[in-house]
């Protein structure tokens, strides 16, 4: 993860905060953080997929407790109606009016448990509150709280009871962050912890204070969007995202909301890293976490086990580097 020097600003220096944080509670998930820490800055949405038992959901629960944001959990099942995340309406005997119950999609940060075991249609349900920040109720547009982000974790698609989400869909997270089995140390320093104070169901036994509130969050992103991008890196990125869709195998390659989802977390990297300015190697960093889940390859290059994220590394070789 990269670290402010010592000129950071006070925005900086309280997001560092928050994954010193984080990391009370949470080994070794070193990449997943960063990507949700970009994502937060960049308002975008983050997808995590991992096998059961790789911190996944306690990752995101450390996260609230290390900022002061209203957040919710939403654990998406078989049954789960669409009603149930944006809320409904409820006849209220004593006045005969409806009035409106929200769901748990009115939070700051929403954590969609395992999105992709529940059917399309209630998946389809966070589409409108992530694209456009609100959700609408019997015709009625109702604004979600500001700052609002989605992070979902999803088991990976070959097991059972799983829906893969729809291309509509993965285009709307910013980033999908592949969540590792951790390494041996790592993995040892979790039992150590385990075996004596830790109980991930109390995270007050790991002791997380709150570093950051709604209106550091803001001002974050507000300076991350000032962080210059030069010309030549933003004709890198498009040549990036065209060099997708030209590219063998692929059957649909990364569209413009690709090439401005690697601008911001491009933007993100940068100013997480203490800097005012976007470099190629900030770009790079993004292009697989921001890329690879926008594209879809022909049945023939899946089955010769070709995967997008091996596209992306190839694009990357490519595409000549501005100097």
């Amino acid at each position: 993860m990269p670290t402010p020097g010592p000129g950071a600003s006070e925005s900086q220096r309280a997001f560092a905060g928050i994954a010193t944080e984080v990391r009370k509670a949470v080994i070794g998930q070193e990449g997943v953080l960063s990507g949700l820490l970009i994502g937060l800055l960049s308002g975008g949405h983050v997808l995590l997929e991992g096998v059961p038992g790789t911190a996944k959901t306690l990752l995101v629960r450390s996260l609230s407790a290390a900022l002061s944001l209203d957040n919710s959990r939403v654990q998406f099942t078989p049954d789960l109606m669409p009603g149930d995340l944006t809320g409904s309406l409820i006849y209220r005997s004593a006045t005969g009016e409806f009035t409106f119950r929200p769901g748990p999609v009115f939070t700051q940060l929403l954590l969609a448990d395992e999105i992709n075991r529940t059917p399309p249609k209630t998946q389809a349900a966070l589409l409108e509150a992530m694209a456009e920040g609100r959700v609408t109720v019997d015709g009625d547009p109702k604004d979600l709280p500001e700052p609002f982000m989605v992070i979902a974790t999803q088991n990976p698609i070959e097991y059972e009871g799983t829906y893969p989400l729809p291309e509509a869909q993965l285009d709307r997270f910013l980033l999908k962050l592949e969540v590792p089995l951790p390494e041996r140390d790592a993995e040892l320093e979790v039992l150590r912890r385990h075996a004596g104070y830790f109980d991930p169901n109390d995270l007050s036994t790991a002791n997380i204070n709150p570093v950051a509130a709604a209106e550091d969050v803001i001002k974050a992103r507000h300076e991350v969007r000032s962080v210059e991008v030069h010309p030549a890196i933003q004709s890198y990125i498009v040549d990036l995202v065209r060099a997708t869709r030209t590219a063998p195998s692929v059957s649909v390659g990364v569209s413009p909301r690709g090439a401005t989802a690697l601008l911001r977390a491009g933007q993100s990297w940068a100013w997480l890293s203490g800097r005012d300015y976007c470099t190629p190697d900030d770009v790079k960093a993004m292009a697989r976490p921001a890329l690879a889940h926008r594209i879809s390859l022909n049945p023939e290059a899946e089955l010769d086990g070709l995967t997008p994220e091996r596209i992306v590394e190839n694009v990357l070789t490519q595409v000549p580097v501005p100097r």
